[in-house]
């Protein structure tokens, strides 16, 4: 029951980062943003069913290296990839990778967020 939770989540987050790539073209940033924040909610609740599945703690292996200008283009094409292999993950029932790269996939968006909020703070 919580693996079809789990699974719809990731889904729906896929489905606002490719709703989000159009936009971004656009240069529309203000529906990016929207997007990508109802992304991230999504996968804030799969993580959360997560960690209620296995109590494994994360790896350290998991954090993202360091980018220093981030493109927006390049991360949500990244995180769109990262997602359709969480969903593969989850199809092929190997949770722990799905962990990993949902897990992934939430820190790129965190990254997509800190750059909208600097790029606020500079205007």
């Amino acid at each position: 029951m919580q693996i079809q939770k789990i699974s719809k989540t990731v889904a729906s987050a896929l489905a606002y980062i490719k709703d989000a790539i159009d936009p971004q073209s656009k240069g529309n940033i203000e529906k990016v943003m929207q997007l990508t924040w109802r992304a991230a909610s999504d996968l804030e609740y799969g993580l959360f069913l997560f960690s209620l599945k296995h109590s494994e703690e994360r790896s350290s292996s998991w954090k993202l290296p360091p980018i220093k200008q981030p493109k927006i283009e390049s991360l949500l094409a990244s995180t769109q990839d990262i997602l359709e292999e969480a969903a593969k993950s989850l199809e092929a029932d190997d949770l722990k990778e799905a962990h990993k790269k949902t897990w992934i996939a939430r820190g790129q968006l965190l990254r997509i967020h800190d750059f909208f909020e600097k790029k606020q703070r500079k205007t």
